[in-house]
């Protein structure tokens, strides 16, 4: 289980003292390229790094002055520097600092993103491993439709979140850029070698073209990958939540000792952690509609993505950061009722096996039209309650005549929709699919023993 109070670590990601620091990184580091090109003298970036301490209250209390917060940055660090200050910031504008740093600390952010999504892989794959033939019902419209197995339930999602880990590392191909061309993005003041080092240092590409800022649409392409994520999250918080349903009850989080789900009913136990995921989805794709309304600025640039950054950018990677470890943990200690899912399998007396029925008969030389016809109608008569399902087939003089009692117990196995998923485990687990009948369950999952919800 993950442990929550790592999360601060993302959250050290976007504080103002940090984005000063690369903010004097990047400085320090267009000097030193300079410093190599004998544009300014040697050991400027030495000096400057011995003397210089980043200090957020001082930059605030300039800023109050200059309202240009670059500017109080510099400001405060020319005043540490001494006559060494004046090489800062030469053939620069404050976009090319703000924007690299940018993606600086983006580039940690979506380390710390990548890391969580490996986790979640991970005890997705324990989950559908330990659980491979659990059966239960499959399904749509929420009608119940044919068995499947709980681990094919929890493969799809984990094949899922393989997609999204695709999509993570492409998106932190587009924002690993860094942005060192000046005012208008021509490098009129400071050449492309010198962007192309710093860049290489600080382990970004340089942006191809550019003009005064990085172009908002790998932003945008970033945060729409997050509410991708996000999405993947609230599917599978859907799921447990409807799961959970009293009337349901097949699965649900884990209650811990002392818990309490209501202030005014002592019996409840809610499914907090799926609602709580499902609510922070919203916010983080509603971040990503402001980051595509952010790629169209006026000209070469203007500030209206500034605002809304400093706000989506973090609290979506936090949100993100926090959900992943949120959902990774709740399905580690996720309790899953078998017995419970078997009883629900057969609760519609077999009329999920009705497609198996038609099937034999369809094999054995029958009309279409009239075999569906005739199981059909007797599984609208189950429906009313005339009897069950098998038995009212075998009674149907069409079917009789096609199937013996015996073909037809067969269709009533439901194991038999089992009998590809190995085959398709190994496409979605690939290696790890060889250990997949040898897992054992893991201690956190509870068997059901009734069907009232209650654990042993």
């Amino acid at each position: 289980m993950i442990d929550r109070y790592t999360l601060p670590r993302m959250g050290a990601v976007w504080t103002q003292t940090h984005k000063y620091e690369l903010w004097l990184q990047v400085e320090l580091a267009v000097c030193e390229a300079m410093e190599k090109m004998r544009q300014i003298p040697l050991g400027v970036a030495a000096r400057i790094r011995k003397k210089v301490t980043v200090n957020p209250l001082r930059i605030a209390a300039i800023e109050q002055v200059t309202k240009h917060d670059v500017i109080a940055f510099l400001e405060s660090v020319a005043e540490q520097a001494g006559n060494d200050g004046r090489f800062l910031h030469v053939g620069l504008t404050s976009s090319d600092i703000v924007d690299t740093s940018l993606s600086l600390q983006l580039v940690e952010a979506a380390q710390l993103i990548r890391e969580d999504v490996k986790v979640l892989l991970g005890a997705l794959r324990d989950l559908a491993f330990a659980h491979q033939d659990t059966l239960m019902v499959g399904r749509s419209h929420g009608i119940h439709g044919e068995p499947i197995s709980f681990a094919w339930k929890v493969a799809i999602w984990y094949q899922e979140f393989q997609r999204q880990q695709l999509r993570l590392e492409a998106a932190f191909v587009d924002i690993a850029v860094g942005k060192l061309s000046g005012a208008m993005g021509t490098f009129a003041h400071l050449s492309p070698s010198i962007e192309k080092t710093v860049c290489q240092r600080l382990g970004l590409k340089p942006a191809p073209i550019s003009n005064q800022v990085l172009q908002r649409d790998r932003h945008a392409a970033f945060l729409s990958v997050l509410a991708l994520m996000a999405a993947s999250i609230e599917k599978v918080a859907t799921e447990i939540r409807h799961l959970q349903r009293t009337e349901v009850l097949e699965a649900e989080e884990y209650f811990e000792p002392g818990q309490k789900g209501s202030s005014a009913m002592p019996h409840k136990r809610n499914p907090i952690s799926s609602e709580n995921l499902c609510g922070l989805a919203r916010v983080v794709r509603s971040n990503s509609l402001a980051a595509m309304e952010n790629v169209a600025l006026w000209h070469e640039r203007d500030i209206s993505h500034s605002s809304a950054e400093r706000i989506i950018l973090p609290d979506s990677t936090i949100l993100i950061n926090y959900m992943l470890v949120r959902l990774t943990n709740m399905l580690s200690k996720l309790v899953v009722y078998p017995e419970r899912m078997m009883a629900t399998l057969n609760q519609t007396g077999g009329l999920i096996y009705s497609q198996r029925v038609l099937l034999a008969l369809l094999g054995k030389g029958a009309i279409r039209k009239d075999a569906y016809e005739h199981v059909q109608q007797q599984a609208m008569a189950a429906w009313k309650g005339a009897g069950s399902f098998q038995a009212l087939i075998e009674q149907d003089p069409f079917i009789a005549k096609h199937l013996s009692a015996k073909e037809i117990a067969t269709c009533f196995n439901p194991r038999a929709y089992l009998r590809n998923q190995q085959q398709i485990f190994r496409r979605v687990f690939g290696r790890h699919a060889q250990s997949l009948r040898s897992t054992p369950p893991r201690a956190t999952i509870s068997k059901r023993t009734s069907n009232k919800g209650k654990r042993e």
